[in-house]
C-alpha cells in the first residue's frame, strides 16, 4: 500500500540531485517483498549517484532481518554508525510533517508496481530469484495478458446504426 508513494517520493528527490535518502522504519511493524523490492529499487538509483545511499533508521530486529534475508544489506545502510542523523531520530521526526495517503493505483500500474519489486529483489540473489520466481512469471503474464489487443471477436462493437426515416 504505501510502497507506490515512497518509490514516488524517492524517485522525486533522486531526480532533485539528493545523493542521500533516509528511509525511516520506525513505526513499522513488518514489510511485504513487494515494499522491500521498492527499497532495493531506490538503494540501486541512488548508488548510480556518486556517493549515492540509502539509509534505514529505526529498523527494529524484524525489519533488520527481513532486509537481511533478502540480502538488501549489501545494497542499503541499515543504521549506520556513522550516520548524520543518528541520535537526533526523534528530533528529527518531530519536524516532519505527515506522509500523503497512498494513492490508488489501478490493476495495471499496480501489477507493473509489484513486478518491477520483485524483479529488482531476483536480481540480488540466485536464492532471492527463486523464491520469486513464481510471483515474477504470474505478474508478467498477467500484464502480457492486459497488453494484448482484442481479437475480432473481443472488440466491442458499435451498435446498429439505422437510418432516420
Amino acid at each position: 500500500m504505501n510502497s507506490p508513494a515512497v518509490k514516488a517520493f524517492g524517485d522525486e528527490r533522486i531526480a532533485a540531485g539528493e545523493v542521500c535518502l533516509v528511509v525511516d522504519l520506525g513505526d513499522c511493524s513488518g514489510m511485504d517483498s513487494t515494499f522491500m523490492g521498492t527499497l532495493a529499487g531506490m538503494a540501486s538509483r541512488l548508488s548510480a549517484c556518486q556517493a549515492g545511499v540509502l539509509q534505514i533508521a529505526g529498523a527494529g530486529e524484524r525489519n533488520r532481518r527481513s532486509l537481511e534475508d533478502l540480502g538488501l544489506d549489501f545494497l542499503l545502510e541499515i543504521e549506520p554508525a556513522a550516520a548524520v542523523w543518528r541520535g537526533q531520530e526523534q528530533a528529527i521526526r518531530g519536524t516532519l510533517k505527515p506522509p500523503l495517503p497512498p494513492g490508488a493505483l489501478g490493476q495495471i500500474p499496480r501489477a507493473r508496481h509489484i513486478l518491477e519489486a520483485h524483479q529488482i529483489l531476483s536480481d540480488v540473489s540466485d536464492k532471492n530469484a527463486r523464491e520469486f520466481e513464481d510471483v515474477v512469471t504470474m505478474l508478467e503474464k498477467e500484464l502480457a495478458g492486459q497488453a494484448k489487443p482484442a481479437t475480432p471477436a473481443e472488440a466491442p462493437q458499435d451498435p446498429p446504426r439505422t437510418r432516420p426515416q
